[in-house]
């Protein structure tokens, strides 16, 4: 009877340890977005952005409450200096100082380069709900890293036929994520390394946005977080359409 007992404890306690793998496989891409997220985040940002005969550089200092609401403000260089972006669920507004005016940005922009990078309007509202309008699959799993692909649900309004993420299983953030159009071409590939703390929490500071459309080779966007303080107080002002014109200056 005893061996029984033992048998079938076993047998329990590799059924529970498979069922709590799987979850914590199941949910890989939730641990991402709250481990870049957090509660709150404030940070200072560069952007360079190349061409193969330009080299351009931006400065500027961004305000995030979770994942629904950001606030962006460029603070360089001084023909773009205090143009804002306000992003609010899936809505995105932008106010430029030279014509004092708020442009809400159409969905028929989204695909648009922002600010002539790398990156899209679409990133900046669509970035933090992947988990939200992807399924998500583990691909591959090796010591270091998980390998995910992520299908757009049928009643997602989104850009991407896929997306193939790699995650570091040692801090649960992205290591280089592949986006491929509708007809799974790969469009671009986006590189996350330099992990830093900031705090309790660890987030990667240089991401490096590289096109794979042939007409854009020699491109290609860097970002680089030079300072980040998570999950502190953030005012509410900064979130609403008048923050826009208040906060340019």
């Amino acid at each position: 009877m005893g061996q029984k007992l033992f048998y079938l404890w076993i047998i329990l306690s590799l059924l529970f340890a498979t069922v709590a793998c799987a979850d914590e496989r199941e949910d890989i891409i939730g641990k991402v977005e709250n481990n870049l997220n957090g509660k709150t985040a404030v940070m200072t940002i560069t952007m360079v952005v190349k061409t193969q005969r330009t080299r351009r550089t931006m400065k500027m200092e961004s305000y995030s409450i979770g994942k629904k609401k950001s606030f962006i403000k460029i603070l360089y260089p001084g023909k773009d200096k205090g143009i804002t972006f306000l992003k609010i669920d899936n809505t995105m507004w932008q106010y430029v100082p030279r014509i004092e005016k708020i442009i809400k940005i159409p969905a028929s922009m989204m695909l648009q380069s922002w600010m002539g990078s790398d990156f899209t309007n679409d990133d900046l509202v669509r970035e933090s709900s992947i988990s939200e309008d992807y399924t998500q699959k583990l691909l591959e799993e090796t010591d270091g890293e998980y390998k995910v692909e992520l299908l757009p649900r049928e009643d997602a309004a989104v850009v991407w036929g896929k997306i193939i993420m790699g995650v570091s299983k040692k801090y649960y953030l992205p290591t280089t994520v592949y986006y491929f159009d509708e007809d799974g071409l790969l469009i671009r590939e986006l590189v996350y390394t330099d992990v830093q703390p900031f705090g309790d929490r660890f987030y990667p500071t240089k991401w490096r946005m590289l096109p794979r459309e042939p007409e854009k080779a020699g491109k290609e966007t860097q970002i680089e977080i030079s300072n980040a303080v998570f999950d502190g107080e953030v005012s509410d002002a900064y979130f609403s359409k008048r923050a826009l014109k208040r906060y340019s200056n």
